[in-house]
């Protein structure tokens, strides 16, 4: 697990609300405390949508809702005048990237056994930061896979211009 300080705020909130970098993470809980408090679950309802929307929107198979989804959501809830006094976005893997970045971490970790692979974001004393964390159906006692998903997020960020330090 890393943990990483986003100094320019301004900047990495228009890439998290405004922007398609994050679209490909599913939400798996947000909260945010602005006038009232916001708690969001992101786990799909599927009896909300008949078999042929959740196909056709690119929902099968998914147990959480895409994050570019619900981007325009959290936008008109933060955006104004008053910032939130905080907010936390808990993002993970799509199955698929789960698959992609198992297979580049070289590692002898399956997709069985990981619960899921998080990045949240949290806004709180005026700080912005970022943690990395992978949840485990079984004890692993090799953390090869866990730092190679810390190097893979802090390329990430610097492959998009996203100033960051390290606590």
């Amino acid at each position: 697990m890393k943990a990483l300080q986003l100094p320019e705020k301004k900047e990495f909130m228009h890439r998290l609300l405004c922007s398609p970098l994050f679209d490909n993470f599913l939400l798996s809980e947000a909260s945010i405390h602005a006038a009232v408090t916001y708690e969001i679950d992101g786990t799909l309802n599927p009896d909300f949508y008949s078999a042929q929307e959740r196909s056709d929107q690119h929902l099968d198979g998914l147990a959480y809702m895409p994050y570019g989804r619900l981007r325009p959501v959290f936008y008109s809830l933060i955006r104004g005048r008053n910032t939130p006094s905080y907010f936390k976005f808990v993002l993970m893997l799509s199955p698929e990237n789960l698959h992609n970045t198992i297979q580049a971490s070289g590692t002898s970790v399956t997709v069985s056994d990981i619960s899921a692979v998080f990045v949240n974001i949290r806004f709180q004393n005026g700080q912005l930061l970022l943690t990395t964390g992978v949840s485990y159906r079984n004890f692993i006692p090799e953390k090869g896979f866990e730092r190679e998903w810390d190097r893979l997020t802090m390329h990430f960020l610097k492959k998009n211009n996203i100033i960051f330090s390290e606590i």
